[in-house]
Order: structure tokens, then sequence, then C-alpha cells
């Protein structure tokens, strides 16, 4: 199965268990991986045939914009479910980081993969 991928897609969201981040918003960090069959959109350079990432990410962004959970792990489960549901996707592989979480570290975060990649 070929893949298409969105590397470091920045989304703003409410996430987190303290009370103080149920008030802000905060920056997630997301890679995600999809597969996809890319040879019947090659054959003619046919855009209508692809996975078209453009949309993918606006996707992911309104998904963010429009949740609040407290756990990452929450997060990366709903998306990855959206995504291959609205998508049609047979596999993807999702890594969301949370820059900042841990002071002495880049980032944390969870990284999922569903279905066939």
């Amino acid at each position: 199965m070929d893949k298409i991928f969105i590397e470091g897609l920045e989304v703003d969201t409410v996430i987190g268990v303290y009370d103080w981040e149920r008030e802000i918003r905060q920056c997630l960090r997301l890679d995600v991986t999809m597969a996809w069959d890319i040879r019947p959109s090659a054959d003619n350079d046919e855009l209508d045939k692809t996975l078209n990432y453009a949309a993918v990410a606006e996707r992911i962004t309104t998904f963010a914009h429009q949740s609040s959970f407290q756990l990452v792990e929450t997060f990366a489960e709903r998306l990855a479910s959206l995504l291959m549901r609205e998508f049609q996707l047979p596999g993807l592989r999702l890594k969301i980081t949370k820059p900042g979480a841990v002071p002495t570290a880049a980032g944390v975060g969870v990284e999922i993969e569903r279905g066939c990649l």
C-alpha cells in the first residue's frame, strides 16, 4: 500500500487535565501517514482520484478547534476514527506531540496505528 503523509501540522486546541489548561488553547504538532493507492490518480494525473492532503489538513484543523479533551490519547483516537471514516482510509499512523508538556523534553505525546498501513 502506498502512503500519503502530512508532517508537522500545528493546531491549537483545548487539551489537558489541569484547571489552567482548560482555560487556554495549546499547540499540538501532528504527523499523519495514511494508506492510499496512488496508482489510479497517477495513471492520468487526476486530482479527484487521489487523497487530497489539503482537505485532510483542513479537517484536522477544524476538529482540533472544535475539540476539548483532557488526554492526548482521546484526541488521537477520536481523530483517527474520524479521518478513517470521512476519507475512507484503509489505515493510518498518527503521531501527536504536545510541546512543552514536560519542560525538560522537546515534546511528549502518543503515536497510534489503525487499520492496514
